[in-house]
């Protein structure tokens, strides 16, 4: 399957299910895939931050890939995240997840470093013209404290650099900025990573959504895009509205002794295993797991949701 241009709808980005060696628990991680297929979603993306990419080995990235490419068969495009550090380093993840058949590589603006504009362009340049697969943008700034500018991006797009952006940055304003930019570059997509303000997003004119919390409940990120392609704005609100209540487990961690990182994954995890879809709820280290009491509370916030 060729990448959809522009690529629209709901495209979860996969949890990685771990066995209690925090191993990839493959069995688990297809029964996931199968939820979210069956759920509706338009798309997959995997090794992302909601997939815990950045505390997995690379032999383990390659395995995520390598198992739902198989497994998916051709149903739905497969996105897979090439985040690292450096140029060079992201060039050997794209070399590896394209070989085990992504069908495009979502980036992020190097870090550690701070980073210059300058060296942002050379490195999605650098990265485009090394593949031959659709290169995405990652704006993440929580994690690579890099915000790419929205007409550093444009301009990438112009340039048939980029295919599209994931918006993680929480800031609708340059998402807006964005959107409306893109509408001269037919093909680029425009994709909100943020679980919140996907009808917001929807209504400025973004093509899809990346949400973390659609492990959870694809059916309601998917109903939720369908209404407002459908100009069903009251209707978008209010299944937006149950979603936002249903995101409040990402904050069942004790920030006395996790961060938000080991809270939130924690959350979709225990979430996915009280529903029965995956084995384990542990997360990679050096994440802190939930104790009994919080995940008693995820297990409150899928009962309000309708959802055990």
């Amino acid at each position: 399957m060729s990448l959809p241009t522009p690529l629209t709808g709901v495209v979860p980005p996969v949890c990685t299910p771990l066995t209690p060696e925090r191993e990839v628990d493959v069995r688990s991680l297809l029964r996931l895939v199968d939820h979210l297929v069956e759920g509706g979603a338009h798309g997959l993306f995997v090794l992302g931050s909601t997939s815990e990419a950045a505390f997995l080995t690379d032999r383990q990235r390659r395995q995520v890939v390598e198992a739902v490419v198989a497994h998916i068969g051709g149903q739905l495009p497969v996105l897979a995240g090439a985040i690292d550090m450096t140029t060079p380093r992201v060039l050997d993840h794209v070399a590896a997840v394209t070989a085990a058949g992504a069908e495009a590589v979502v980036v992020t603006a190097p870090f550690y470093a701070r980073t210059h504009r300058a060296e942002i362009v050379h490195h999605y340049r650098r990265i485009a013209a090394a593949g031959e697969v659709p290169v995405i943008a990652y704006d993440i700034p929580v994690a690579v404290h890099t915000k790419l500018p929205a007409d550093l991006v444009l301009g990438l797009a112009a340039d048939q650099v980029l295919a599209g952006i994931k918006d993680s940055s929480g800031d609708l304003g340059a998402f807006r900025e964005i959107v409306t930019g893109a509408r001269t570059h037919p093909g680029f997509s425009v994709l909100t990573g943020s679980e919140l303000l996907v009808d917001a997003a929807l209504a400025l004119g973004a093509d899809g959504a990346v949400p973390g919390l659609a492990n959870v409940d694809p059916h309601g990120y998917v109903r939720l895009y369908r209404m407002c392609r459908a100009g069903d704005w009251e209707g978008a609100r209010a299944e937006q509205e149950r979603l936002c209540a249903l995101f409040g487990m990402v904050a069942v961690g004790d920030p006395a002794r996790m961060g938000g990182s080991s809270s939130a994954l924690g959350a979709f995890k225990a979430a996915l295993h009280l529903r029965g879809i995956i084995d384990c709820p542990v997360t990679a280290e050096p994440q802190v797991p939930l104790s009994g009491e919080e995940t008693e509370k995820v297990c409150k916030f899928l009962a309000a949701a309708g959802l055990l």
